[in-house]
């Protein structure tokens, strides 16, 4: 058995919507370090270029855009499976979060974020699906969950916490209804990482000390993730190496969930 070949994507064609987020650059980089071919989607294009620049010559494509509707998404997934490429590996990374505790929320604030969490990873996997059923290659997908699907354990989370349980039942749904095709779902569930929202976390200051302590009692090995942490199990979940795996919420979480 070769082992290194189980966890090669060369030949295979990935999209990464979210590309210029902290998790959606981490995931370029790894599934292109892996060998595949990468296309970037962002609504970013400052970032979408600079991201594309550090990426190996000849196999990125980039599309500006998020998955908000229905045309933007089959424009998206159209560029991702261009020039006979086909289309093997989708990451829905785009996303978007509110801390506000449930008294407080808006349903415009709610409604925004089921809106990117959900609605828009749903109908970005429902063209992928499609792509890949007609491809007859299989394929695999990575929504990202989080540890807030099913813990409970910080205010203001009612929107977002609710956002990613559904991202875990679609996960499922789609790994039983896509199963007879090949095509594996497995979702990611982080705990906190580093990212523009939650910079502020790793900073050295008595409010982030505070709040940092508060998460770090919960996570048995004592650290908070940073994006990378991500890209061994990223690329686990799209190469050969879980051929048998699909319908899953793979914990990224220091053990947050075993605590």
């Amino acid at each position: 058995m070769d082992i290194a070949k189980l966890f090669d994507l060369s030949g295979k064609s990935a999209l990464i919507t979210g590309a210029t987020g902290a998790l959606g650059s981490a995931a370029a980089r790894a599934l292109s370090a892996a060998g595949a071919h990468v296309t970037l989607a962002s609504g970013n294009a400052d970032k979408l270029a600079a991201l594309a620049e550090s990426m190996p010559s000849g196999r990125v494509t980039t599309i500006a855009g998020r998955p908000i509707d229905e045309a933007t998404v089959d424009r998206i997934v159209a560029a991702a499976s261009a020039d006979a490429r086909g289309l093997d590996i989708v990451v829905p990374a785009s996303g978007t979060a509110a801390v506000v505790p449930a008294t407080d929320m808006s349903l415009e604030t709610w409604d925004k974020v089921m809106d990117a969490n959900v609605r828009q990873v749903w109908m970005l996997c429902r063209a992928a699906g499609r792509v890949m059923i007609e491809q007859g290659r299989g394929g695999a997908i990575v929504p990202i969950s989080s540890v807030r699907a099913r813990f409970a354990t910080a205010a203001g989370t009612s929107a977002y916490g609710t956002s990613k349980s559904a991202i875990d039942m679609l996960t499922k749904s789609f790994a039983v209804e896509w199963g007879a095709h090949n095509i594996r779902v497995n979702a990611i569930a982080p705990t906190v990482f580093r990212s523009e929202l939650t910079g502020w976390l790793f900073e050295d200051n008595e409010r982030a000390n505070a709040a940092r302590a508060s998460v770090l009692a919960r996570i048995p090995l004592g650290r908070l993730a940073e994006p990378d942490d991500f890209a061994g199990v990223l690329v686990f979940l799209t190469s050969e190496a879980s051929s048998l795996v699909t319908g899953e919420i793979i914990n990224v979480d220091g053990g947050f969930s075993a605590n």
